[in-house]
C-alpha cells in the first residue's frame, strides 16, 4: 500500500461499546472526520503500528478500520487497540497514530471466541513486528510530539472532534 507509513490524529470518540465489554479489548475510537478522509488505496482490515494519547508515552497498537463484518456494522469505522493497560477512559483526548504495517484483511468469525482469538492474533504480531528497525524508527518521528493544533503550543484539552492532521507532519 502506498499510503504507508499513514499518519493520522483525531479525538477519541465514543463507539460501539463492545470493545472493553465484550471482547475485553479496550478500543479509542477516530471521528469520522479522519474516517472520511483515508486514502482510496488504503483497504479495510487490519494494521499495526504506533499512537499516543495527548502528550504521554507512545505504544504499538493494532488497528481496525472497516465495517467489522462479525458485527454487521453500516458505518466504517477506525478502533485502534494500544497495547498498553490504561488506568481510566481517555474520550475527548487527541489520539495520534501512525500506520505501519497491514496485518490481514477484515472477515466475519464463526463465533465471538474466534474474533477474540484472531485479535489476540493481531496482538502478538503487532508486536513482533513493530521491534523491526524500520518500525521502530516511526516510533520516535516527530508527528508525536508535534502540537495536535500544529502549533507549539500545549495540545488543548478539549478539542473538537474534526481536528485532524492526515499523512504529514
Amino acid at each position: 500500500m502506498k499510503s504507508l507509513p499513514y499518519f493520522c490524529r483525531g479525538e477519541v470518540i465514543k463507539g460501539f461499546g463492545r470493545g472493553s465489554k465484550e471482547l475485553g479489548i479496550p478500543t479509542a475510537n477516530l471521528p469520522d472526520s479522519v474516517v472520511d478522509n483515508l486514502p482510496a488505496d488504503l483497504n479495510t482490515g487490519i494494521y499495526y503500528g504506533w499512537a499516543c494519547v495527548g502528550a504521554g508515552d507512545i505504544h504499538k497498537m493494532v488497528m481496525s478500520i472497516g465495517w467489522n463484518p462479525f458485527y454487521k456494522n453500516i458505518k466504517k469505522s477506525m478502533e485502534a487497540h494500544l497495547i498498553h493497560t490504561f488506568k481510566e477512559d481517555f474520550y475527548g483526548e487527541i489520539l495520534s497514530v501512525v500506520l505501519v504495517g497491514y496485518v490481514r484483511p477484515e472477515r466475519s468469525f464463526s463465533s465471538l471466541e474466534a474474533l477474540i482469538l484472531a485479535i489476540t492474533g493481531d496482538i502478538e504480531e503487532a508486536k513482533v513486528k513493530l521491534e523491526l528497525p524500520e518500525h521502530l524508527e516511526l516510533r520516535g518521528d516527530n508527528f508525536f510530539t508535534s502540537a495536535p493544533s500544529g502549533s507549539s503550543a500545549a495540545p488543548p484539552t478539549a478539542p473538537s472532534a474534526s481536528q485532524t492532521i492526515l499523512n504529514g507532519h
